[in-house]
């Protein structure tokens, strides 16, 4: 179980930093 959650919280992470990386990327400019 704790696997599990490990996996899908690396998930949710990288959605993250995509979404975060572009937001960045918008007020920079």
């Amino acid at each position: 179980m704790g696997s599990v959650i490990k996996k899908r919280k690396k998930k949710m992470n990288k959605h993250k930093h995509k979404k975060y990386g572009k937001k960045m990327r918008a007020s920079k400019k």
